[in-house]
């Protein structure tokens, strides 16, 4: 009889997440399920705390604490499948444009909105604030967007970038 129960549980978690494919397009959902299948370190199907440690380590941020796992992990109530997984980003993104989100993230530091921020002013508030990054964080993204040759960045190509996953003037072409 315990089987049953569980079985019923499973249906009724199936049914409430199901409509959650609905709330994204398909080049949506694609880009889920890269992010979920690099998550997924050991290839299991489920995120779990192991999963999450060497996906912050791969990220290059090795000290993250058991505590910030666990606290990551409790915003499931269980095992972390695919469709939990695109709930959980489905609540967080529901209402937001993610690029108009990350451009204000930046223009706090950019009041003048000319759309760049200078590299040495980025490096310094990665390294002195919040969750202080190493150099060697700072200079492996300064690798992947890189700077201008005044030494600037590109923030609204850089938001364009992490949104749409190319370069406007790539697509462009």
């Amino acid at each position: 009889s315990g089987s049953r129960k569980s079985g019923t549980a499973l249906a009724k978690s199936a049914e409430s997440s199901s409509n959650v494919f609905s709330m994204f397009e398909q080049s949506q959902i694609q880009e889920f399920k890269e992010a979920f299948t690099i998550m997924d370190q050991n290839r299991d199907g489920v995120i779990d705390k192991g999963d999450l440690r060497d996906t912050f380590a791969a990220l290059g941020r090795l000290n993250v604490s058991n505590d910030e796992l666990d606290e990551m992990m409790k915003e499931a109530s269980g095992p972390i499948n695919f469709t939990i997984f695109l709930a959980m980003f489905g609540e967080k993104l529901k209402g937001t444009d993610p690029e108009e989100t990350i451009l204000n993230a930046f223009k706090i530091f950019d009041p003048e909105g000319k759309g760049i921020l200078r590299g040495d002013d980025i490096k310094y508030y990665l390294m002195s604030q919040a969750d202080r990054f190493t150099e060697e964080e700072v200079n492996q993204m300064f690798t992947n967007f890189p700077l201008d040759v005044a030494g600037n960045l590109d923030y609204k190509n850089l938001c364009y970038v992490i949104t749409h996953g190319e370069n406007k003037e790539q697509e462009q072409e």
